[in-house]
């Protein structure tokens, strides 16, 4: 099944449990909201997405902390986790989804290499991340963060 199929099979099953997302994108650019409005019946589940790319945006439009920016960097399990909070809880939805990460060719080091991504979830009950580390280009990358958010969501509400 390809990602259009299985959005529109999350759509619907959102639709139907009345769930509702909202999406920080700063490394994928606003390629996760747009694949998600690709689907018609999208805005019954999706309230939101706002590119982030940048630390001051991450400040500005998030209310990240600027002192997690300096101590961890943009690209962290703490940055990402108040993406994913933070945009659940500014847009009053179910399930908040931060992604922050190094597309590449340039930026990495040896800590952060080119390809790494921070994927946040968050829901009333908790807020999570997990780091991922995917060798390709950035279009490429932005397709394997996208597969990664579907599976999570599939997972949320069961979708086989």
């Amino acid at each position: 099944m390809d990602f259009l199929e299985r959005l529109g099979k999350i759509i619907e099953s959102y639709t139907t449990r009345k769930l509702k997302i909202a999406i920080a994108e700063s490394c994928t650019g606003g390629y996760i909201s747009h694949m998600i409005t690709n689907i018609s019946g999208a805005s019954k589940v999706f309230e939101r997405g706002i590119v982030c790319y940048s630390n001051k945006a991450k400040i500005d439009l998030l209310n990240v902390d600027p002192k997690s920016l300096e101590i961890h960097g943009a690209v962290s399990e703490n940055v990402v986790k108040q993406l994913a909070y933070n945009i659940r809880a500014l847009s009053n939805v179910d399930i908040g989804i931060g992604i922050s990460g190094i597309a590449g060719p340039t930026g990495g080091t040896p800590e952060k290499p080119v390809g790494t991504v921070y994927i946040g979830f968050s829901t009333k009950n908790e807020t999570y991340t997990n780091r991922f580390n995917f060798n390709a280009n950035r279009i490429k990358f932005k397709k394997l963060v996208l597969e990664k958010i579907i599976e999570h969501l599939e997972q949320i509400v069961k979708i086989d």
